[in-house]
């Protein structure tokens, strides 16, 4: 962190002095990832000079492809054409097409018109993909060998090869162009050079749509350790490859996504850049939601206003039944969601962990309840408190009994509320913020008013 704010300053100094020459050369001599952090925290007006800066086109296209989207869109439009036309053309096209979609449909339109005809066809393909899915990140640049070539001939091949995108895996295919196997970059130049690739090939390949979503791929790479997937159509042609990078990129921007709907935040990885008035106009609508929520549990606490007037001690050990079922549901909701979104909660047993995350909110509660009724029992025995028409031991028991069905209700909505919503095919994230909190604010009152009333009846 220290080189980071270092480099800032440095940045921003040789800004001030127009000391072009220093800054152009400190500027090439670091990497992409740092400069696009570092571009990160300085004004726009700097940014788009210290950009500039960078003589090597291949480098500032690196640099812009580590970039946060918002600032590339940011910057882009300031740029002139041509050299954005000269970026582009330095990108990888799924980086190409990422950046065009970013942008206003004018300026879009106006680059993929100077592009060749052959690119721009390309990227209109990869841009007529959904956001989220295989076929928006794949890389139609596929280096393929034929099945019935041998070694010797396939190194050769390689050997030939520029601009293809490179990996430790070799994709093998028939006349037909149909993916039929995979070999990797480590047994090719270890087998003799007479030897058929069809004879030494992997048959099995773990492959993908191009309609797969970015999540599931992240999953089949994380799953099977492996360095890249192909993509193949409907007939299982190749048309692309998705490289762990892009894999790293989707898995941290997917877990982003997920921790911010869960607080309620909305889903904009960007909303650190955003303005006062975007950011505040994103929460809005989770806020409001727990508004609503708070109106609620106000009505139900105003109907058993006569419950509390008989009890007066009741309401004192209503925010802690409240906050620990809360934290209780939060906590299930985040570990159901992010089980979902590793893969390791599924359908076929979703169901035996809600009932074990059940389980949990009883013994939990069972604990905290001992815990709470007990001090119920003291405060009140002492004369602490005013407890009305209960006696001491009523009064720990229903402040005991409160906190153990709270907890265990917490635990089974934070459970049972994702699960549902991704059967349903909805994002399941959403489930963890406002809308388990709320629902567990209401039951739980509801809960523990119920248990005091039979008390007091």
């Amino acid at each position: 962190m220290k080189d980071l704010h270092l480099h800032i300053d440095t940045v921003r100094r040789l800004l001030r002095r127009h000391a072009r020459s220093n800054l152009e050369n400190m500027l090439a001599k670091m990497h992409a990832a740092e400069l696009a952090l570092i571009f990160r925290h300085i004004t726009p007006e700097e940014r788009n000079e210290a950009f500039l800066t960078i003589a090597d086109v291949d480098h500032a296209a690196a640099v812009m492809s580590e970039m946060d989207e918002h600032l590339i869109e940011e910057l882009i439009t300031e740029l002139p054409i041509e050299k954005t036309m000269m970026l582009m053309k330095a990108m990888s096209p799924d980086d190409e097409a990422d950046i065009l979609q970013l942008l206003p449909e004018e300026l879009a339109e106006d680059i993929l018109n100077r592009l060749k005809s052959s690119e721009s066809e390309e990227m209109e393909t990869l841009m007529a993909y959904p956001e989220n899915s295989a076929g928006g990140l794949m890389i139609p640049d596929v280096f393929a060998l034929h099945e019935d070539i041998t070694v010797g001939e396939a190194i050769a091949s390689i050997q030939n090869q520029d601009e293809q995108e490179m990996v430790f895996y070799l994709y093998v295919v028939d006349e037909r162009q149909h993916l039929v196997g995979v070999i990797s970059l480590r047994d090719l130049i270890t087998s003799k050079p007479m030897k058929k690739l069809s004879d030494m090939m992997i048959t099995r390949v773990h492959s993908v749509n191009p309609l797969t979503d970015q999540e599931e791929v992240a999953q089949i790479v994380s799953r099977y350790n492996i360095l890249a997937v192909p993509v193949v159509d409907d007939a299982n042609k190749l048309m692309g490859i998705i490289t762990v990078d892009d894999v790293i990129d989707v898995i941290r921007e997917e877990a982003t996504e997920d921790f911010l709907q869960m607080a309620g935040a909305g889903r904009d990885r960007d909303i650190l850049l955003k303005s006062t008035f975007s950011n505040a106009k994103t929460r809005v609508p989770w806020l409001f939601a727990s508004w609503i929520g708070g109106l609620l549990v106000a009505s139900i606490i105003t109907t058993y206003e006569d419950t509390l007037g008989q009890v007066f001690a009741l309401m004192a050990f209503l925010p802690i039944i409240i906050g620990m079922a809360g934290n209780v549901g939060t906590q299930t909701s985040t570990i159901i969601v992010r089980g979902i979104a590793t893969g390791r909660v599924s359908t076929a047993n979703a169901l035996k962990l809600v009932f074990k995350e059940l389980r949990v909110g009883f013994l939990l509660g069972g604990l905290y309840g001992l815990l709470l009724g007990g001090a119920g029992y003291l405060l009140s025995s002492s004369g602490y408190m005013d407890i009305g028409v209960m006696n001491s031991v009523e009064l720990g028991i229903t402040v005991g009994l409160g906190i153990i069905l709270s907890m265990a209700i917490a635990a089974l909505v934070g459970a049972l509320v994702p699960v549902l919503l991704h059967r349903m095919n909805l994002d399941p994230a959403v489930a963890t913020g406002p809308f388990v909190t709320t629902s567990v604010d209401i039951l739980g009152v509801v809960v523990y008013f119920v248990v005091a009333g039979f008390f007091i009846l």
